[in-house]
């Protein structure tokens, strides 16, 4: 059973102003108070010395694909591999699983298979997708945290993409609704006039989704947003050329925000080998010019946070060439899988940057609890949170070794490296995390906000 109190201390704890000694004093799964190093009391201590208490992290953008393809991962599984990585919420993606999240009765079926079987809290994203724009107020009457789209096709054939006229009728309902619309943006004209080679080449493939196809989709999508008032978040910023386009909009009161992943940057086309079909994600990892263009907007605050957009396969439809597969990027299933490893991976780059870990956890945890309105429960070591806490040793290393991940499908780019930073325990509400023990996650809904 769970202590009523219990005080966490350490010389390193990241608070929302600044990094000090402190201690976390915690009851009945929420911090009640914050105090000096060694001065407060509870019915059970914790003293970490110098590893760093970190609040746990926001991972608003997980593919879990259960139901219909758990095959490919699951919510034991990827909310398994989130506690190993430090990670205490994630949002569900509404596709890939069977059905979608685009209907009541699909969030339904969600809820369902979610049950029982979570070790970190969850919260699930609806989809607009063509066809259902009736259906939205009664998924956002049931608590989903907002509605994920497509410009272009998603690659499943039951969430279909949204048109110019498609995405203003979703868009006008969701501005109605107070809603958040999250975007999947590249063109699909720019797409589909691109080079389409096939083969194992890195460099074929990532012509085939050119800059240009996230640019001309953004320009047209803040265009309807701005008619329709909506407000809009950018998903997994691939390409730093979409950033004037931002801030621009943004200067002329539309309501837009922005999130990049790990992989665009902490990896580089440069050093993707071919036919390790492990890298490719849509849009795709781009050149290292890139990404320290990506890294200098996340330093001046044009993005909201870091998410993963952990998007597992079996390794089958991955087409690995050490796997026995043709090792073809075109016919490859595209998505990253990172739950586990976003924190030591950012935390590698951004230390080599000249980055605190105050920074990263205004960019994993912060940020995206304020994207979802979570901003007052989850995100942060300040009191009235919930005690989702973090040990985290920012000086030790390791090497990833696939077979020592939580997520279904051992396949990821990051096997090999040598990351810094240790995840030592994870704390939900209080509780430590033992994933080999029952789990005691909770579902969350949209927070009513004001």
């Amino acid at each position: 059973m769970q202590q009523s109190s219990a005080v966490i201390r350490s010389r390193r704890v990241v608070l929302p102003d600044g990094e000090r000694p402190a201690d976390v004093l915690i009851r009945d799964g929420r911090i009640e108070r914050l105090g000096a190093y060694g001065s407060l009391t509870g019915a059970e201590l914790t003293d970490l010395g110098d590893t760093a208490l970190l609040p746990g992290l926001v991972d608003t953008h997980v593919h879990v694909n259960e139901p219909g393809r758990t095959e490919w991962e699951g919510f034991a599984t990827a909310t398994r591999a989130a506690a190993a990585g430090g990670v205490t919420t994630i949002i569900d993606m509404p596709l890939n699983s069977i059905p979608p999240t685009t209907t009541v009765a699909g969030l339904a079926a969600k809820r369902r298979a979610a049950h029982g079987q979570t070790w970190v809290d969850l919260g699930f994203w609806g989809g607009a997708v063509p066809g259902n724009t009736a259906e939205l107020q009664g998924l956002h009457e049931e608590g989903a945290f907002g509605f994920k789209s497509f410009l272009s096709p998603s690659g499943v054939d039951e969430f279909g993409h949204l048109g110019p006229a498609e995405l203003t009728g979703a868009l006008t309902e969701q501005a109605r609704l107070g809603a958040l619309a999250i975007i999947h943006a590249e063109d699909p004209d720019e797409l589909a006039s691109a080079p389409q080679l096939p083969g194992s080449h890195y460099r074929d493939f990532l012509a085939s989704r050119p800059a240009s196809a996230e640019s001309a989709a953004v320009a047209r999508l803040l265009a309807t947003a701005r008619r329709t008032g909506a407000r809009v978040h950018i998903l997994h910023v691939s390409s730093a050329d979409v950033l004037p386009l931002l801030a621009r909009a943004r200067a002329d009161g539309v309501r837009v925000t922005a999130e990049t992943c790990p992989h665009y940057l902490t990896l580089a086309a440069e050093e993707i080998p071919d036919g390790d079909t492990a890298y490719k994600c849509c849009p795709p990892i781009r050149d290292e010019a890139n990404r320290d263009r990506l890294w200098a907007a996340l330093a001046n605050g044009e993005f909201i946070g870091i998410v993963s957009d952990h998007s597992p396969a079996t390794s089958e439809l991955k087409l690995r060439q050490e796997d026995g597969g043709s090792g073809d990027f075109a016919k490859a299933w595209g998505g990253i899988a990172s739950l586990q490893l976003g924190l030591p991976a950012i935390w590698t780059e951004a230390r080599r940057r000249g980055h605190q870990l105050a920074d990263v956890v205004r960019w994993m945890a912060a940020g995206p609890a304020e994207l979802v309105g979570l901003t007052g429960t989850k995100g942060g070591i300040a009191v009235g949170c919930d005690a989702d806490l973090v040990a985290f040793d920012p000086e030790g290393s390791f090497t990833v070794d696939p077979a020592g991940l939580q997520h279904r499908n051992p396949v990821t780019p990051y096997a090999g490296r040598t990351l810094t930073g240790i995840v030592r325990t994870t704390w939900l509400r209080g509780r430590r995390v033992d994933v080999a023990a029952e789990p005691f996650g909770r579902q969350l809904r949209r927070p009513q906000l004001s």
